[in-house]
C-alpha cells in the first residue's frame, strides 16, 4: 500500500499559525507524512528572509515531519512569476518527487492564493492530487480573483478560513461549489499563545499604547508614496486627538525608513511617545504582547483578529481614498478594503471608535448582500449568477454612502442600475427618445454605406 503524504505550502508566519490551528483541530486526516513546503515570494527573496526565519516559527515546525523550501527546488526562477510549461510537467513531477524523497507517496496538497503562482504551479505538478485551500485574510470574502483551469478547480475539496466577520460566508472558490470550514478561533489562539511565548523581547509599555498598523501599499501600486506618508501620518493625529500619547507603530518590513522618522517627528510635535516595532512579529502576537488601548490601520485583516479575537478597540483610517485610487475594478484588495470601510469605526471620529462593537446579525447580512454586489462587478464572468442579487442590491441601496464601493463606468459596461444618473433615469424609457435614437442609428448605417460603396 502507497504512502501517504500532504504537502503544506506556506508563505507567510500567518498563513502557517492558521495551517498549525486547522492541524491542531483535527481538520485533517492523518498521513504518513506532514511535508511543509516554505515559498518566499518577496520581490527580492534573495534579502529578504523567508517565513521559517521568523521568531517563533520553530513552535509550529513541531507539527511537521521536515521542512523544504521551493525557492531552492525552482531556482534560479522567481516563484511569483514562474509555472512548468504543460509539456514539462512530468519532469517537474519527476524532479520533485526525487528531491523531497516522496517516491510513489500519494500526495494531498494544502495550498493558499490557488488562483496565482507559486501555488497553482505546485498543483500543476502534482496532476490529480486533491487540493485544500486555506484563506490568508479578508481576501476570502471576494471572489476568486482570476478564472481557475477546471483541471484544477474541480479538485479543491475545501476551504479553510478564520471567522474573521462572524456570520460572513466566503465567496471565494463557490464557483467550484467549494465548501467553507472554519478552523476554530480557540485553536487559532492557541497557536497565537505559543507565538507569544517565543516574543521575549517585546514588552508592553507603562502605558496601554495605540498600535498603528503600516501595510506599504505603494508597493502593491495601490497608492503613491506621498499619499501612503499623508495616511500614516494622520494615523498617528488621529490617535493623539484620541488621547492616546504612547503609541507603537509597525511598519511594513519594506516600508523606507524615512516614512518612520516622519512619524516619530510628528508624535514628537504633537507630545506623543512613538516607538516603531522593527521585529518580524504578527500584529496578532502583538496585540497580545502589548494589549493595545486601540489598533488602527487602514484595511489590514489584523483590525478584525484584534477586535473580533482579543476584543480590543480598533478604528479605520484612509479606506475611502483608497477605494477612489484602487485600479481596476477588480483588484482583489477592493474585498478587505470594502469590509473595514463598511463596518469599522473612521478614526476621525471619536463617538464612533468609543461606542463600536462587534456588529450585529443584521449589518452582517447587510455587508454580505453588498459583498456579493460588489463581487459580480468584479468578476461577472466568474459569477454570472450573481446578476440578479446586484441589481436588487444596487436598485434599493445605492446611495451617497455605498457609491464609494462602485464605479459608474464598471456599472455602465455590465448595463448594471446606477450607470445612468437618477436625473437622467426617464430617458430610456421615454418613447420620443427612443425613436431619435433609433433614426440617429439609421442614419449612421446609411452614410456608412454610401461610404463603403464610393470606396
Amino acid at each position: 500500500m502507497a504512502r501517504t503524504t500532504r504537502i503544506f505550502c506556506v508563505s507567510t508566519l500567518y498563513g502557517a499559525a492558521t495551517l498549525a490551528a486547522a492541524l491542531d483541530a483535527g481538520l485533517f486526516e492523518p498521513t504518513d507524512r506532514r511535508l511543509l513546503v516554505v515559498l518566499n515570494t518577496a520581490a527580492t527573496p534573495e534579502i529578504t528572509p523567508s517565513v521559517d526565519t521568523m521568531p517563533g516559527f520553530d513552535r509550529i515546525r513541531e507539527r511537521f515531519d521536515e521542512v523544504v523550501s521551493w525557492n531552492e527546488a525552482i531556482a534560479p526562477f522567481h516563484p511569483s512569476g514562474w509555472s512548468p510549461r504543460g509539456d514539462d510537467i512530468p519532469l517537474w513531477e519527476r524532479y520533485v518527487r526525487l528531491l523531497w524523497n516522496l517516491g510513489d507517496d500519494e500526495v494531498r496538497l494544502v495550498v493558499e492564493s490557488i488562483q496565482v503562482n507559486p501555488s497553482l504551479a505546485v498543483c500543476q505538478i502534482f496532476t490529480g492530487a486533491p487540493v485544500d485551500v486555506y484563506a490568508d485574510g479578508l481576501m476570502s470574502y471576494g471572489p476568486t480573483r482570476n478564472k481557475i483551469d477546471p483541471l484544477v478547480g474541480t479538485r479543491i475539496d475545501r476551504l479553510l478560513h478564520l471567522d474573521l466577520v462572524p456570520g460572513l460566508t466566503p465567496l471565494l472558490l463557490t464557483e467550484f461549489g467549494v465548501p467553507p470550514v472554519l478552523v476554530p478561533t480557540e485553536a487559532f489562539l492557541k497557536v497565537l499563545g505559543e507565538l507569544a511565548e517565543e516574543e521575549r523581547e517585546l514588552t508592553a509599555p507603562e502605558r496601554r499604547p495605540a498600535l498603528l498598523l503600516g501595510q506599504y501599499l505603494s508597493a502593491l501600486d495601490i497608492i503613491g508614496d506621498a499619499e501612503e506618508e499623508r495616511l500614516h501620518l494622520d494615523m498617528v493625529r488621529g490617535a493623539v486627538a484620541l488621547g492616546h500619547t504612547s503609541i507603537v507603530f509597525k511598519p511594513h518590513p519594506l516600508a523606507p525608513a524615512r516614512w518612520s522618522r516622519l512619524l516619530e517627528e510628528e508624535a514628537r510635535k504633537l507630545g506623543a511617545d512613538l516607538t516603531l516595532l522593527e521585529r518580524p512579529v504578527l500584529a496578532e502576537v502583538a496585540c497580545l504582547r502589548l494589549r493595545p488601548a486601540l489598533v488602527a490601520g487602514c484595511f489590514s485583516t489584523a483590525l478584525f483578529t484584534a477586535a473580533g479575537f482579543h476584543g480590543l478597540p480598533v478604528a479605520r483610517t484612509g479606506t475611502e481614498s483608497v477605494l477612489a485610487a484602487l485600479t481596476p475594478y477588480q483588484n482583489s484588495n477592493r474585498v478587505p478594503l470594502t469590509i473595514v470601510d463598511a463596518l469599522l469605526p473612521d478614526l476621525a471620529d471619536r463617538a464612533a471608535v468609543e461606542g463600536w462593537a462587534m456588529p450585529s446579525r443584521e449589518r452582517v447580512a447587510e455587508l454580505s448582500a453588498l459583498l456579493r454586489a460588489v463581487g459580480f462587478a468584479m468578476q461577472p464572468q466568474i459569477h454570472p449568477g450573481l446578476r440578479g442579487e446586484a441589481e436588487r442590491f444596487l436598485s434599493a441601496h445605492l446611495d451617497q454612502r455605498t457609491w464609494r464601493y462602485f464605479k459608474r463606468r464598471r456599472l455602465a459596461s455590465l448595463a448594471l442600475p446606477g450607470a445612468v444618473p437618477a436625473q437622467l433615469a426617464f430617458i430610456p424609457r421615454n418613447a420620443a427618445v427612443r425613436r431619435l435614437a433609433r433614426r440617429a442609428r439609421a442614419m449612421k448605417r446609411a452614410t456608412t454605406k454610401r461610404a463603403a460603396a464610393k470606396r
